[in-house]
This record gives structure tokens, sequence and C-alpha cells, in this order.
């Protein structure tokens, strides 16, 4: 993937998405309806979740509400399953999935991604007890609750694992707890969250994998224009520290470098 990179200096340069080459069906829409339709779980804390208030909020959703506002549009969310996301994108449901996605070789043959917006890496949780899981090799043969369609899915099953598929992280931790599966290869970041917020169940990160993902938004192939402006909002939101101020929120620490 060609990797854009914009100065805050062609921000001021008031391009429109008409006036970038590609200017695809979606770039055009927004261009004309001033409205972003975002793809998101909404049942993935801390990135895309519903607080105690019933609020849509997260990690994610806060950045991309900042690059809408810079934009200057209007933002509706489309809450869809993970194992949908990419057939909602597909089906142009959606103009963007704003959910933890990673410009993977395989992903990048169909779809485009803007520049990253934070790092993360994957861990394998386990029960407490469970002592003899301690990398991916002894995956090999164990049950291992994945999303179908998740790169952390596609990292379990190279490993050997079988896979019972689940929706999201929530579930794959409770069938861990059950006793219905014996691991997860998941987000460290959500994992960790899940953790704080459930200090007592009885789970643990049996092996960091210690790596450095890139999370970037997701779009059909063709919306360079769209992409380009995503690109030049993201580069405005790092240099005025918006970026990192949203990440210490969250995390108590900079995650977009």
């Amino acid at each position: 993937m060609k990797k854009l990179f914009f100065t805050t200096a062609l921000l001021a340069a008031g391009l429109t998405f008409s006036t970038v080459s590609n200017a695809g069906e979606i770039s055009e829409r927004v261009e004309k309806t001033k409205t972003l339709l975002v793809g998101t779980e909404g049942t993935y804390a801390p990135f895309t979740f519903h607080d105690k208030s019933g609020k849509l909020t997260g990690f994610d959703v806060e950045v991309i509400r900042k690059v809408a506002e810079k934009l200057g549009l209007k933002v509706e969310f489309k809450e869809t399953q993970w194992d949908a996301m990419y057939a909602g994108l597909n089906a142009k449901r959606f103009d963007v999935i704003a959910n933890q996605t990673n410009p993977s070789p395989e992903r990048l043959k169909k779809y485009s991604f803007t520049t990253p917006y934070n790092y993360s890496g994957g861990v394998i949780v386990t029960k407490s007890s469970d002592n003899s899981i301690k990398s991916f090799e002894d995956l090999k043969g164990r049950k291992s609750a994945q999303s179908a369609t998740s790169n952390w899915g596609k990292d379990a099953k190279a490993a050997g694992a079988q896979i019972l598929v689940v929706d999201g992280l929530a579930q794959s931790l409770e069938l861990i707890k059950q006793g219905r599966a014996e691991a997860t290869i998941n987000d460290k970041l959500a994992v960790l969250d899940y953790f704080k917020q459930h200090p007592n169940a009885g789970l643990k990160i049996a092996y960091d994998r210690g790596d450095k993902i890139p999370t970037a938004f997701a779009f059909l192939q063709g919306e360079d224009a769209l992409i380009t402006k995503f690109n030049q909002a993201l580069e405005a939101l790092r240099q005025d520290g918006t970026l990192k101020q949203i990440s210490i929120e969250w995390f108590g620490d900079d995650i977009t470098q």
C-alpha cells in the first residue's frame, strides 16, 4: 500500500474531495451530504462500546469523531458484528470501518487504509491456573475462542489451534472461564482493559508476543479522495497533540506512535 503522509500545510490548502484524483462514489457522496457513515462493533471495549448511560464511546469512536470534526462532517455509526464488518463495507452500508482494523497483506489486496492511528500487539489469554500454554506453539490442538474473520483468529489457526467461533473478545474470555475453551489470541490493550474491569476473572496473559501492529481506518479501494482527507486530519490531530491526549485518556499512555 502506498502510504500517504501529509503536513498541516496541505490541510490549509482547502482541498475538497472532488479536487483530489480518484474521487470514488463514497467520497463524492460524503462531499455532498457532509455525513460520514462509520461501521463499528459497539461491543469491543475500550475501543468501541456503550458506557453506563448507553452512549457509544471508546478510543476508536472518539478518534474518528475528531477526524470528522476536522473535516466538517457529521458522523452516523452503523453498529455491526465484527464477522460481518467487511461485508457491510463491501455493500456500502457504511463508508469506513473504525474498529481496530489492521492493514494486513490479505486485506490490502481488497481494501485501502489510512495512515495508522495506534499500535498494539497480540497476547494469549488462558485461565490463571493453566501453565501449559506459554507460546504460540503450545496452541496446537488446543481449543481457542476466536472471531472467525479476525487476524487473531488466523494466527490461532496457523498455530494449529482448534477454533471455537465467537462474536468478540468478551465471549472468548467467557468460554475460557467456563472451561469450554482453553485460550484466545487477542489485542493486548483490549485484554488489559477487560482485566481492569474484571479483576477477579481468573484469567491471565499467558504469552505476550511483544509485537507492534498498526491500526488504521479501512475503506473500499478507489476512495483515494476521502483517504487523503482522513490522512490530512490525522496528521493535524497528531501535530496538535489531540491523538496523544485521547490515547492517554483511555490508556494512560501514548499508543499512537
